[in-house]
């Protein structure tokens, strides 16, 4: 249970004999702690130092002997809130990062890029997918078919979706295919038919299409297309389709 738990801190298994034969030992030589650890005594003396540095263990000379000991349990606190900085610190790093990190990333070219995503992940990746993309390219607007067979599904996997597309300052247009749907915010809803939808949703945004349908044993399943030739394609049919309904009142039954 102690060795899982400091595994946690990151502490590598012989890291871990080390600091428990210290704490065991009191004010020993290497060579005691090496004996105790079952470890080399050169191997032992370097995994002092390092837990030396981690504050978890320090050393005193007396006469011509050096002896090590382990420093108040209490210091793995410490420890703890300074791996926390410090991966707050690479968190700021990495993300300052990623413009620069895009500009190199390898594109196809004019090649549609096709991605496919299984499970309950694969709505939440497309979703996310949908936000972030729209972010980045400042085109704050996409398009979706949104069915009654599934729209259910995708705020089970990811309920605050509506609340951080707001959040973003991301407009949606939708074309519901089957009864119910409510406006959230940054939307415009109308009614493709009201009769039952099939279980396909469907999203247009910068120069992608996304599909999300249930497949035989009723698990979600993802596709992404990055093209713009099928982002316009379906954008101009999707625009159509919407400002046909505006003359029509708003829904077109089947």
């Amino acid at each position: 249970m102690i060795e899982s738990t400091l595994k946690t801190l990151g502490l590598s298994d012989k890291e871990i004999a080390v600091y428990l034969a210290s704490l065991k030992l009191g004010p020993a030589p290497v060579r005691r702690v090496a004996e105790a650890a079952g470890i080399n005594r050169g191997t032992t003396y370097d995994i002092l130092k390092s837990l030396m540095d981690q504050g978890l263990v320090s050393y005193y000379h007396e006469a011509t002997r050096q002896y090590f000991a382990a420093e108040d349990p209490s210091n793995l606190v410490d420890l703890v809130e300074k791996r926390r900085d410090d991966l707050s610190k690479v968190k700021d790093e990495v993300s300052k990062a990623i413009p620069e990190l895009r500009s190199m990333y390898k594109r196809t070219g004019d090649k549609p890029v096709v991605k496919y995503f299984q499970g309950s992940a694969a709505i939440k990746t497309i979703l996310k997918d949908v936000i972030e993309t729209c972010a980045i390219s400042g085109v704050k607007e996409y398009y979706a078919y949104s069915s009654s067979a599934i729209k259910n599904r995708l705020y089970d996997v990811y309920s605050s979706f509506s609340k951080d597309r707001i959040k973003a300052g991301i407009k949606v247009k939708v074309l519901s295919i089957g009864p119910g749907g409510e406006e959230r915010g940054l939307d415009e809803r109308r009614w493709l038919t009201m009769d039952e939808g099939a279980p396909t949703y469907i999203l247009i945004y910068h120069q992608k299409v996304a599909t999300i349908s249930i497949d035989a044993d009723g698990k979600p399943l993802g596709v992404i297309i990055e093209d713009s030739g099928a982002y316009q394609t379906n954008k101009v049919i999707f625009e159509s389709t919407w400002n046909l309904l505006a003359k029509r009142g708003g829904v077109e039954n089947s």
